[in-house]
């Protein structure tokens, strides 16, 4: 509309170059302006110092910098991690975790204001989906968490709220203005995708999205438990998923990754380690097991140390590569499933 200031993060180089173009400007000036926001994190136009001045009036009259707006911070006082609440323009709320490894810093990065997917023990789809996020959006959340830290965010997990796959143009976006080299820099084999199981979309990330790391949140190794857990599994069943998990480590060579969270009572037995070992048997994966974090309206309770690693000891023994996972930021509803967007605990 007109009147209506531009988001620029939503915008790719192209349509930067475009953008300053309407204005008169030559299309140098997208390379600048895009090198001060995603590679110095410039907090505002006036610190564009070799944007002429007149040019840095006119920008913050007719654009946006920021897609997204700080709303709160919380850090855990048992691990260092950090939860974001960010405020869109149209007033939803979104949510990303900071998560801090001996390797380095890693952001976990959500995809969609809210989520449709409607799995059992998760909190992200708790209240439904409001609308995919764009890429900006998706950017900011990186932007933003970087400059409170201070410090430099080397890995990205897509994997926060929403299903990353169920948007997936705006995140092949994100994608790439994260991995450019004038910008954030951060290579695509340090970016992991997390879906819940659309194989359309694991087929268009094996063909467009090779060099991405790709993790399965599988759950369940059986479509009676998996349907109902996962009401995704009613439309892309077991097989059908890992059949799609075989082909992307065919066609792009990288292990594939499987999310398992440990559910007491419900998917941590004997017989479930031993089915899962046998249908994941000759496949060049890892499993990444998660004692379920605590969500309150779920009813569901987290496997015991000795279940977990009972489980972890069972896939083991047949040969299936798999760790535990840490389970940062759960004192802050930060960790695994807890992501909701809401202020406070």
């Amino acid at each position: 509309m007109e009147g209506e200031k531009q988001y620029l993060k939503n915008m790719t180089r192209g349509e930067l170059a475009g953008f300053f173009s309407e204005m008169g400007e030559k299309p140098f000036r997208a390379a600048q302006l895009f090198r001060w926001m995603y590679a110095s994190g410039a907090a505002s136009f006036d610190e564009m110092t070799n944007l002429p001045a007149e040019l840095r009036r006119r920008l913050s009259e007719t654009a946006e910098l920021f897609t997204l707006t700080p709303r709160e911070t919380l850090i855990s006082r048992i691990d260092g991690s950090r939860k974001h609440l960010f405020e869109t323009g149209d007033g939803n709320l979104v949510e990303s975790a900071l998560l801090r490894y001996d390797y380095g810093n890693a952001i976990c990065v959500s995809s969609q204001a809210g989520c449709r997917m409607g799995c059992a023990f998760c909190a992200s789809g708790l209240s439904g989906l409001r609308r995919n996020l764009r890429s900006g959006e998706m950017a900011d959340q990186l932007l933003l968490a970087r400059r409170e830290l201070g410090a430099d965010v080397g890995r990205v997990v897509v994997m926060g709220v929403g299903e990353p796959l169920d948007n997936f143009d705006e995140l092949k976006r994100f994608i790439e203005t994260a991995g450019d080299a004038e910008g954030p820099g951060i290579g695509r084999r340090h970016i992991t995708v997390s879906t819940c199981g659309l194989v359309p979309g694991i087929e268009r990330m094996a063909e467009e999205l090779p060099q991405v790391g790709l993790a399965i949140s599988l759950h369940a190794p059986n479509d009676r438990l998996r349907d109902a857990l996962l009401p995704v599994n009613k439309r892309y069943n077991t097989e059908s998923l890992l059949k799609a998990a075989r082909a992307h480590l065919a066609r792009t060579g990288r292990r594939v990754t499987f999310e398992y969270a440990l559910m007491a009572g419900v998917n941590d037995g004997a017989a479930c380690a031993k089915e899962l070992a046998r249908r994941l048997s000759g496949m060049n994966c890892h499993v990444n097991l998660i004692p379920l974090n605590r969500v309150e309206e779920t009813g569901f309770g987290g496997s015991g140390g000795a279940e977990t690693e009972r489980f972890r000891a069972a896939l083991a023994a047949c040969g299936v590569r798999v760790t535990v996972r840490r389970g940062l930021g759960a004192d802050i509803r930060a960790a695994c499933g807890q992501l909701r967007a809401r202020a406070g605990y």
